[in-house]
């Protein structure tokens, strides 16, 4: 009998059709669970990640900030330049303040936890990616009406108003990039959101700033009837255009729970196997809610006993959270399984099948196949022992070599408790049973016996 091991996030204390069921706590870097009978209804992240949306909270802080001060700025330089270009590039930056506001108060939301939603607010980040996302547009359609406008009498573009434009173009191109950073070390969609918005903003900045510095110099040409100006303008939608695509279809596809992307299922995948009682792994999936990741994977373990299983599974969880970031509690469910079939392994003293005494040292295993059903065995095969020639932990190389090939059981002739091999047939779920038998067909006989037990 085995036992088939989900992983996922779920309540504690859960049970599902009324079989049994055990709750592998969240990582303990999440603070609180449910509210407490004082009346609170808020639980927030705490500890490590507590301290990732601190910072992420303070830079879209910083982001607001910014954005609401050069809107004031461009606001100022439009009214006294008259240029279009600025008032536009003004509305822009005013757009982006109200979107920052916006992403502090999506932020702080994120982390809070109440009776309503007790598992957390985690995609507000990505809501709140989708409005900037449609922010980016509307700035684009901003600059689209601009490159589709008639001429306007050109600015009165002094060289304050050019200094301080292009001091502006440097503070969002700063930003941007700070913003960025941010982002993709706390993984958060809201950050790298507002990293690619001022990267677009940038754009839009040169564009402005090309446009009042032609102006100030009193240069005015256009190709075809189109002007420079236009033309960058124009450059800039595609790239504000494909920006704010990736933001929206990235949201969305979290929104509606799309899968993990593969490198990091595959890595998770890789941590479990690790794990030496665990037989296979029967599926595997994963979804984002905002910058934390939930896995559910169903899990083939050897072992029939709750507190061994509990424990492999504590060691899986304990892998998975310290290698895999973001990874945002598990809720393990029981489920027993019966196998059809059981492999057996013995040590032997030579190939005709004579019983060895000494486990490490056995230049032979038999590897026996079982039907549980009727106890009959189906297959037999003799192997060499591949570590025989090893001088240093021998005994514990030839038992993670049997772990590797798959064996539920093992007949020995000496007591393997408490010795190296035994801990790792104990670390694996692999059964050890001693007999007093000399020959293999006196094993086969012995194990058909334990077996049916």
């Amino acid at each position: 009998m085995s036992i088939k091991v989900p992983l996922q996030w779920a309540p504690y204390g859960s049970c599902f059709g009324g079989k049994r069921s055990l709750y592998l706590h969240p990582k303990p870097r999440v603070s609180g669970s449910m509210p407490s009978k004082s009346g609170s209804e808020d639980n927030t992240v705490g500890s490590g990640t507590g301290r990732e949306t601190a910072q992420i909270q303070r830079v879209a802080l910083y982001a607001f900030v910014l954005n609401l001060g050069l809107a004031a700025l461009k606001a100022l330089m439009a009214i006294q330049s008259g240029s279009l270009a600025i008032t536009a590039s003004m509305i822009d930056s005013g757009t982006d303040s109200i979107a920052s506001l916006a992403l502090c108060a999506g932020l702080w939301l994120s982390v809070r936890k109440s009776r309503r939603f007790p598992l957390g607010l985690y995609k507000i980040e990505n809501v709140i990616s989708v409005v900037v996302a449609l922010f980016i547009f509307l700035a684009g359609y901003e600059i689209a009406t601009k490159v589709f406008s008639p001429a306007q009498a050109p600015p009165d573009i002094s060289l304050t108003v050019l200094g301080l434009m292009a001091a502006a173009t440097l503070m969002t191109f700063l930003f941007g990039q700070y913003a960025l950073k941010v982002g993709k070390q706390t993984e958060s969609p809201s950050l790298k959101a507002e990293g690619r918005h001022r990267q677009a903003d940038v754009l839009a900045s040169v564009v402005v700033l090309l446009s009042v510095t032609l102006s100030y110099f009193h240069i005015q040409f256009q190709i075809f009837g189109i002007t420079i100006d236009q033309i960058a303008a124009a450059l800039v939608l595609i790239f504000i255009g494909h920006a704010g695509w990736e933001l929206l279809s990235d949201g969305m596809r979290v929104l509606l729970d799309a899968s993990i992307d593969f490198q990091t299922l595959e890595r998770v995948r890789g941590l479990i196997m690790e794990e030496p009682a665990v037989a296979k792994i029967d599926s595997l999936v994963g979804r984002n809610a905002g910058r934390f990741r939930f896995l559910q994977a169903t899990v083939d373990l050897r072992t029939d006993d709750l507190n061994r299983a509990h424990q492999i599974s504590e060691r899986i969880k304990s892998r998975i959270y310290e290698q895999v970031p973001h990874v945002e509690g598990v809720y393990l469910h029981y489920e027993p399984q019966h196998r059809k079939h059981t492999r057996a392994a013995v040590p032997l003293a030579d190939n005709t099948g004579r019983i060895s005494a000494h486990f490490g040292e056995s230049p032979y295993f038999a590897l026996l196949r079982f039907r549980l059903m009727d106890h009959h065995l189906i297959k037999q095969e003799i192997v060499e022992n591949p570590h025989q020639q090893v001088e240093k932990a021998k005994g514990i190389r030839v038992a993670e070599w049997l772990v590797n090939q798959q064996v539920d059981e093992l007949l020995v002739k000496e007591e393997m408790r408490h010795k190296g091999p035994g801990y790792v047939f104990s670390n694996a779920g692999i059964t050890v049973h001693t007999a007093d038998v000399d020959t293999l067909d006196q094993a086969i006989d012995a194990l058909k016996e334990l077996i049916s037990e």
